[in-house]
């Protein structure tokens, strides 16, 4: 009855421990819900009246594919004031999130066989994305000692003449790894020496406004504009504007790629919102002061945690460098027994067990690597603080 995709196609294990950590709340059981990559702050309230203007303006309408004239300018501005990158509307792509731009990259370009290079830990999604569109992910392992940075030599031997993209996401999800000028110059070497030159480079921004430690963020097709034509950078507003449900996603690239992404969106949605393009104008082209408090909040939270975690023996949890989440190795308490002896199999196992001692976490095999775990630290200090504790003491009852 259904298509062969389908029997491949999982559920998202993010969605997965969030509806198992909504159960549990329901039930009356107070879990500290660390699963799902949301912002905790509200959309910023000059956003807002954006888009109650936009609705008393009668921009309810149709808009172009591609998005708005307006947005789509705003993104232009963007890119260049932020990423140092020289675009054009007709170079630029809006969808419905992220999420939709990446899947009609994918659906536009591969072929049955086609490999996607991800480093791991990588975004769950990005692996039944490019499944459904009948690609083969290809990961490319790498290790918390290097605080899970891709490693040139590792790239270098991925490459084949059946790559057709690269993703890189930085900062990460879920590692919170984030390139340095340096790295992405290496990467862009390999790239440019490789006999394979067929393939596409996907530069996934979207937590560029969450860096750390003073870091500064740097776009690929700036570092290398000479592969600019081989570049696909995306982007949006649901985690620095903290807009998740607004829906509005954005790329630029180049012009053949753009187009053939909006042959699909057409037959697919159309377009996103127009009061959330109008909305997401506002967020690009207003002030930027909220977005530098509210990093700056991220940082204290992760170096809350980062020292929580410290003290909890057994648990190896390399520094983000952006972001909001933690990664953390937990291999050292899969084998061991629970206190009804019981065994801890897997990292799902240990999830679930986190689970009923009232912490929600992601399982790092949902993201390519078993044997760690995802943890949002967008919630407040109080309940990072509780949640700390109850891992602690949850670890210290194994055996």
């Amino acid at each position: 009855m259904f298509s062969k995709m389908m029997e491949s196609l999982r559920p998202s294990p993010i969605q997965q421990m969030a509806e198992r950590s909504r159960v549990a709340s329901a039930s009356g059981q107070d879990i500290v819900d660390m699963t799902l990559g949301e912002p905790d702050f509200p959309t910023p309230h000059h956003i807002g009246e954006a888009a109650v203007r936009a609705i008393g303006d009668g921009q309810t309408r149709y808009t172009p594919i591609n998005g708005s004239v307006r947005l789509r300018e705003a993104i232009v501005d963007k890119f260049s004031r932020d990423n140092g990158i020289e675009t054009s509307l007709a170079e630029i792509s809006v969808g419905c999130g992220g999420k939709q731009v990446i899947y009609q990259a994918m659906l536009a370009t591969l072929n049955p066989g086609d490999e996607v290079l991800i480093p791991a830990p990588y975004w769950s999604s990005y692996g039944d994305i490019v499944s459904m569109n009948g690609g083969v992910l290809k990961p490319i392992a790498t290790r918390p000692e290097a605080g899970y940075a891709l490693q040139v030599e590792d790239l270098d031997r991925a490459i084949t003449s059946r790559t057709k993209w690269l993703v890189l996401n930085s900062p990460s999800n879920p590692s919170g790894t984030a390139y340095s000028q340096a790295q992405l110059e290496a990467f862009c070497d390999v790239i440019r020496r490789s006999r394979h030159q067929r393939f596409f480079i996907l530069a996934d921004d979207i937590y560029e406004h969450i860096l750390f430690d003073e870091r500064k963020f740097h776009s690929l097709a700036r570092v290398a504009p000479d592969l600019k034509d081989r570049i696909l950078t995306v982007n949006g507003v649901s985690k620095a504007y903290s807009m998740t449900g607004w829906r509005v996603g954005y790329a630029c690239g180049p012009k053949a790629l753009i187009d053939a992404m909006t042959k699909i969106q057409m037959q697919v949605n159309s377009h996103t919102s127009s009061v959330s393009q109008a909305a997401a104008v506002a967020a690009l082209s207003g002030p930027q002061d909220e977005v530098v408090r509210r990093c700056g909040i991220f940082q204290h939270r992760r170096d809350l945690l980062l020292d929580a975690f410290a003290k909890i023996e057994g648990l190896h949890t390399p520094r983000p460098e952006g972001a909001f989440y933690v990664f953390p190795d937990v291999r050292r308490f899969i084998g061991k027994t629970k206190e009804d002896g019981s065994l801890i199999s897997t990292d799902v196992d240990l999830a679930i067990y986190l689970l009923n001692a009232g912490v929600a976490v992601v399982p790092g095999s949902g993201f390519g690597m078993p044997g760690f775990m995802r943890l949002s630290y967008a919630t407040s200090d109080e309940r990072l603080k509780e949640a700390a504790i109850r891992i602690r003491d949850a670890f210290a009852r194994l055996r």
